[in-house]
C-alpha cells in the first residue's frame, strides 16, 4: 500500500488512535520489514474501539501476529517520547 492511502487510513475516529497511528506511518513504517508492513495494513482495517483497547488502554490482542505489530507501534512511540 502506497504511504499516501497508509496515511489516510491511520486517520480514525479517535484522537488518541491518529496520534499513535499517523506518526508512526511517518517515522517508522518504512523502516519495518515486508511482513511487518503487511500486518500493519492488516490492523488498519480493524474496528477503532479494539485497536484503542490494545493500542491505548494495553490490552493484549489473542493473535500472536498482531500482538507482534501492537508492540512494534507502543515502542515506537516509547521511543519518540
Amino acid at each position: 500500500m502506497e504511504k499516501n492511502r497508509l496515511m489516510w487510513a491511520s486517520r480514525r475516529g479517535m484522537l488518541e488512535l491518529d496520534l499513535m497511528l499517523q506518526p508512526f506511518v511517518e517515522k517508522h513504517y518504512d523502516q519495518l520489514d515486508q511482513t511487518d508492513q503487511q500486518l500493519f495494513q492488516e490492523l488498519l482495517e480493524l474496528e477503532d474501539q479494539q485497536l484503542f483497547l490494545w493500542l491505548v488502554r494495553g490490552e493484549q490482542a489473542t493473535d500472536i501476529n498482531t500482538q507482534r505489530i501492537v508492540d512494534i507501534i507502543c515502542e515506537s512511540r516509547k521511543r519518540s517520547q
